[in-house]
């Protein structure tokens, strides 16, 4: 070797720049996976369960409580704690008590609890663990479906003012029930159908609006168990609503059907969201009632043909095989969302408390259609931006009837072939 050459050193394998790359690499693929990857999506959902614990009491130490119904909520279980049965005479300042009986023993318990409904601030945290439930509910949901990607989960929770003042500032029903009915939906998804069917009918004992989930609830029964069960499945929920509604069925028959069960009451047309292009006449007229009846009917059966037939009956099949996984719960999942959708859609009114009816499953529906990305979170910001007008406008709810109506055609759009269903047995037959 010449003199005047040095030896070349050798470049190490564990070079500290390349150890650094490597790190960047990982760490980059790593935060590639939990934003887009639906398998990592618990990740993400205990990340924001912890995160609205923290928001949740933030707000209710921090934002002024506003008394809508709740004093009205205790002064109608108040007459039942009271003695009175008759449903007729039991009301409150916002009038006559027109919920069924679920609502009675759910709220009477509260009643206590609260301090005969008084200690505002526990009732305040009570409904925060609502919502902390029906987020775990919603999200168990998703992550079982591997539907969505993680990063949906921040419209889920940080960019609705509207679903946080339901729950923890207003304190109205709406959330309890549909608390509940989530509940139900994850246990006929892991296959317990009875105590499924009882929790569904204790959320239509609390709030008739469940009763938009029941042709799809009835479809899925018959696909999935067949006609007998499905008979005494119908036996043993309805027998729960009998048992609920017996001492004041004892009293008063009529008044309580009557009251609880009013499918014709005439809504206030200054509380509308949905329907502020109308004038109050065409919005109290029997007529147009009608014609959304009719409208309901034909969505319904329009979607069970094109739809709802072929998911359940593929659900159905791979669930006797003893194929059913997490995968496979997505076949059930949609028709009742799709279901709860139309029937909010033709609503004869929607109130600013029934936005809580499909807020958390319209990210699924959406990235059930084959919309663009941008064009999903444009649509989810449009309908919080019309529920967050208030008082409601003629543009506020036509731009919420044209959202609605977009999701629709993306969901029809996208409904399944007879080839998508065999490659939906083929798909969601392999283990998740």
């Amino acid at each position: 070797m010449a003199p005047s050459e040095k030896p070349q050193r050798k470049k190490s394998p564990f070079s500290l720049v390349k150890i650094l790359n490597d790190l960047k690499n990982v760490d980059m693929e790593m935060m590639k996976e939990l934003l887009f990857a639906p398998r990592y999506l618990w990740i993400s959902a205990v990340g924001f369960l912890l995160a609205e614990i923290v928001i949740n009491i933030f707000i209710i130490q921090r934002v002024k409580y506003t008394e809508i119904d709740w004093i009205a909520y205790m002064q109608e279980v108040e007459g039942v704690v009271n003695g009175t049965w008759d449903y007729t005479n039991l009301k409150g300042d916002t009038g006559p008590l027109v919920y069924p009986a679920g609502f009675v023993y759910i709220f009477t318990a509260l009643y206590y609890i609260t301090g005969n409904g008084t200690n505002i601030r526990l009732a305040q945290y009570i409904f925060a663990a609502f919502y902390i439930i029906t987020l775990i509910l919603v999200f168990r949901i998703f992550h079982k479906s591997k539907k969505l990607p993680p990063y949906v989960l921040i419209f889920v929770c940080c960019t609705s003012y509207r679903v946080h003042s339901i729950f923890v500032l207003r304190l109205f029903n709406d959330p309890v029930a549909m608390m509940i009915l989530y509940a139900s939906l994850n246990l006929f998804i892991d296959g317990y159908w009875s105590l499924g069917s009882l929790l569904y009918r204790l959320a239509f004992g609390l709030v008739v609006h469940s009763w938009i989930f029941s042709p799809t609830m009835l479809f899925s029964f018959f696909h999935c168990l067949s006609v007998r069960p499905t008979v005494l499945q119908s036996i043993l929920s309805k027998g729960l609503q009998v048992i609920l509604g017996t001492p004041f069925l004892l009293s008063n028959p009529v008044g309580y059907l009557k009251q609880s069960f009013d499918v014709g009451r005439v809504f206030l047309f200054k509380w509308t969201v949905n329907w502020r292009f109308l004038s109050e006449e065409v919005f109290v007229n029997p007529g147009f009632h009608l014609v959304l009846l009719i409208l309901h009917i034909v969505l319904l059966a329009s979607y069970a043909y094109t739809h709802w037939n072929k998911y359940l009956s593929t659900y159905s099949s791979l669930c006797q095989a003893g194929l059913g996984g997490n995968l496979t719960c997505q076949l059930f999942i949609l028709p009742m969302f799709m279901s709860n959708l139309i029937g909010i859609t033709v609503s004869r009114s929607l109130h600013y408390q029934f936005y809580i009816w499909y807020f958390h499953s319209l990210p699924y529906l959406l990235w059930c259609t084959q919309y663009s990305v941008v064009f999903r979170i444009l649509i989810l910001g449009l309908i919080e931006l019309c529920w967050n007008t208030y008082p409601s406008t003629w543009w506020s709810s036509s731009l919420l009837h044209a959202c609605h109506l977009a999701l629709l055609v993306g969901l029809f759009l996208n409904r399944p072939t007879d080839k998508q269903a065999e490659r939906y047995r083929k798909m969601f037959g392999k283990k998740d």
